[in-house]
């Protein structure tokens, strides 16, 4: 066999065994801008800051915002272009009406505190002032910094469609919770890291009425938890009332979220399932006593997400206005 040869079929098993969900990450730096726009983080972090002094749901919204773009056609900002006429967008399927507005919001004055900069003006891309701004509102609830990766493209298309699918659901058990995450290149203590996010924000209750209006309740439901459930959501509430994800520290980014599904207080049947199945419970009790060991594994997974079916300057472009193509 000739040398040429064998060359080229090491080249292909090489490439076999990459990772697909990470062939289109390798352009990713954190130093990416440090010649185009070099203060483009400390100009996203104040305009994030300055959002968050307004209203705490800039938090969990930008934080959902970021995943809910990342599962839909990869880190590309797609989430944030508004429909027109001819096309429905993302952010109009059912999944995702529930984004609250303030995610975009920030978003939307981070970018125009980047553009405001002559030298940064359309050179910073939405995906990229996402993917800041869901790091800088983790450390404002509390949680750990990190370093983010940056060079991503925006998307040149959105379309409700595509958002089928995609997204955890929460009725989801744990099969299902992984083949999707194992679809974005993500396995199961990821997604249990991930999951953590849902120590901040909060559920309208339709998301979660069945388990506590089932015959019988929920039995996998803390008893005195679901009562309380079922006074602040009784069958005929407003849709518009909110519930706290985390009933006991909903504003600060720790690891009482997996103490709570210890004690049967997690909000939807796919965070209680983490618990309830014997193959995920050792993660969630190994989260649940340590906070460093919870926190570590989330920036690994948020690293990780932030590289999903990233766009090149091939398939994607810097847009002047995240909500238009």
């Amino acid at each position: 066999m000739s040398s040429g040869i064998v060359w080229s079929l090491a080249l292909l098993l090489s490439l076999v065994c990459l990772n697909p969900f990470q062939l289109s990450s390798a352009q990713l730096s954190p130093n990416h801008y440090a010649n185009i726009c070099p203060n483009v983080e400390s100009i996203v972090r104040q305009a994030v800051q300055k959002k968050f002094q307004q209203t705490f749901v800039t938090v969990p919204a930008t934080l959902r915002l970021f995943f809910h773009d990342c599962f839909v056609q990869g880190c590309d900002a797609s989430v944030l272009v508004a429909s027109t006429g001819a096309n429905q967008a993302e952010k109009d399927h059912s999944d995702n009406l529930s984004l609250a507005g303030d995610g975009f919001d920030t978003v939307i004055k981070a970018k125009a505190a980047v553009d405001a900069v002559p030298q940064c003006r359309n050179k910073v891309s939405c995906a990229d002032i996402l993917a800041l701004a869901a790091r800088d509102v983790v450390v404002l609830a509390g949680g750990p910094s990190y370093t983010v990766e940056l060079g991503r493209f925006d998307g040149l298309v959105s379309r409700a469609s595509d958002v089928n699918g995609r997204l955890p659901q929460p009725g989801f058990n744990l099969n299902q919770l992984n083949s999707l995450f194992a679809a974005n290149g993500l396995t199961q203590t990821d997604m249990i890291a991930l999951s953590g996010a849902h120590t901040l924000g909060f559920s309208h209750c339709n998301r979660f009425s069945n388990r506590i209006y089932s015959t019988p309740v929920d039995p996998t439901l803390n008893k005195q938890y679901a009562a309380q459930l079922q006074q602040m959501c009784p069958r005929n509430v407003d849709p518009r009332i909110a519930i706290n994800m985390d009933p006991n520290t909903p504003r600060t980014f720790d690891n009482f979220y997996y103490k709570n599904l210890q004690n049967g207080q997690g909000l939807f049947t796919s965070d209680q399932i983490l618990f309830a199945d014997q193959r995920s419970r050792p993660t969630v009790n190994s989260f649940a006593s340590n906070a460093n060991v919870f926190n570590s594994n989330f920036v690994a997974a948020m690293t990780k997400l932030g590289r999903v079916g990233v766009k090149t300057a091939r398939n994607g472009k810097i847009r002047t206005d995240c909500s238009v193509l």
